[in-house]
């Protein structure tokens, strides 16, 4: 997965086809738990972009994007929103693959 290193890098990734992008943090133990499975994940739903966004790193866009727990993901379509996976629950993989597969229906 791509770590996104900058607001422009974020808009450019979000722009031309579907991204998907998880907030999380290296001291959120909720996001340990999903990262063993997340290659399976990417790997499976391939004809997405999947990137990293650092909450502590990116805490203003967070907070614009109202993002007060993580993980979560957010879905963009050639640079829109289409479906959102915002909370602060530890996610499941099959949480996250329904999450997803909701999301490619709407795109």
């Amino acid at each position: 997965m791509k770590e996104i290193q900058s607001i422009e890098m974020f808009n450019n990734e979000i722009q031309s086809g579907i991204s998907v992008v998880m907030f999380s943090a290296d001291w959120c133990p909720d996001c340990r738990v999903i990262e063993p499975f997340l290659p399976e994940v990417e790997a499976e739903f391939s004809q997405m972009n999947f990137v990293y966004a650092n909450r502590d790193q990116f805490i203003d866009l967070c907070g614009e994007l109202n993002i007060f727990g993580i993980p979560s993901f957010i879905v963009y379509h050639n640079g829109q929103e289409v479906h959102r996976f915002v909370s602060k629950d530890r996610k499941t993989q099959e949480e996250i693959k329904t999450f997803l597969t909701e999301a490619l229906n709407k795109c």
